[in-house]
């Protein structure tokens, strides 16, 4: 499978697509921010605009590695472990931090997106994707996730926009 040169995360429609040289390859269920779009520090709110992969954090861990402040806890998570922890806000398997490229809008002062820890991360199985339930953060399945972290590269572009995409909602995926 090629490596991944571009993403985007359409916040209306929930989905991750993913494009090599121009063509469609991945398309994923993801699940946003529940307070919606926005920028600011503490909002709880998925920020938009241009940004890229800054950093790959867990390669080689077992999928579903629990991460506390972007290391693993040493557990693997389990309906037990979930049972545990209610209301635990889970990043689970790999992480792909975020760093905004538009000063103002998404880089620098109290709306930088890598100051915030925005994350592409695993989720577990029994949470529903494909409705806005994050703290800000692109919630993935976690098998999803793995492939889509052996295919991204470090500084790849990620576009997060409020716009639905029906033209690719379509496609073949290649």
């Amino acid at each position: 499978m090629p490596d991944l040169d571009f993403l985007h995360i359409s916040l209306a429609d929930q989905r991750l697509y993913g494009f090599s040289r121009g063509t469609l390859c991945v398309r994923l269920d993801v699940s946003t921010a529940r307070l919606g779009a926005g920028e600011l520090k503490g909002s709880g709110c998925t920020p938009r605009g241009l940004h890229q992969v800054r950093v790959k954090i867990g390669a080689g861990l077992p999928q579903g590695a629990v991460f506390s402040s972007r290391r693993w806890t040493g557990e693997v998570w389990s309906p037990a472990l979930h049972a545990q922890s209610p209301g635990r806000d889970w990043i689970l398997t790999r992480i792909l931090w975020l760093s905004g490229c538009e000063p103002g809008v998404n880089r620098l002062g109290r709306v930088d997106t890598f100051r915030r820890y925005i994350y592409l991360h695993g989720t577990p199985d029994s949470e529903p994707l494909g409705v806005p339930l994050s703290h800000g953060c692109v919630r993935l399945r976690n098998r999803e996730l793995l492939d889509l972290f052996e295919r991204v590269p470090v500084h790849c572009p990620v576009r997060i926009s409020e716009a639905a995409c029906p033209q690719w909602a379509s496609l073949d995926i290649q």
